[in-house]
């Protein structure tokens, strides 16, 4: 198992949503984040000045199979993607165990339904 850990734009989170969900990623944890970085640009909005780092993002955090990991992590890349500074990262570690609170079933068998996701 691994557990994947995305910062996005804000803006383009209904669009990873639904890719994850396209992928069979049907279940994720996000918040509302702020952060800063350190390739700094300044954009014109209806006049206002902002700086690239002030832009909202959102933080996923999944836990996925190995066999997952791949098909994730590029829906994330692709629809993140808009090519400015700040499209965000992506984060991947290993996730020792999972245990179900309900049924006490532990292991990536918690994760799905099916075997076959």
């Amino acid at each position: 198992m691994k557990k994947i850990e995305a910062i996005i734009r804000k803006t383009k989170f209904d669009s990873v949503k639904e890719a994850l969900n396209a992928v069979d990623i049907d279940w994720f944890s996000y918040s509302e984040v702020r952060g800063i970085g350190s390739d700094r640009q300044e954009r014109i909005y209806r006049g206002i000045v902002y700086d690239t780092s002030s832009i909202e993002r959102i933080l996923l955090s999944i836990i996925v199979r190995d066999i997952n990991v791949e098909k994730a992590v590029e829906a994330i890349r692709k629809t993140a993607y808009t090519g400015e500074v700040g499209d965000g990262r992506i984060f991947i570690y290993p996730a020792e165990d999972a245990i179900s609170i309900r049924t006490g079933k532990r292991g990536d068998a918690t994760l799905y339904n099916s075997d076959t996701k």
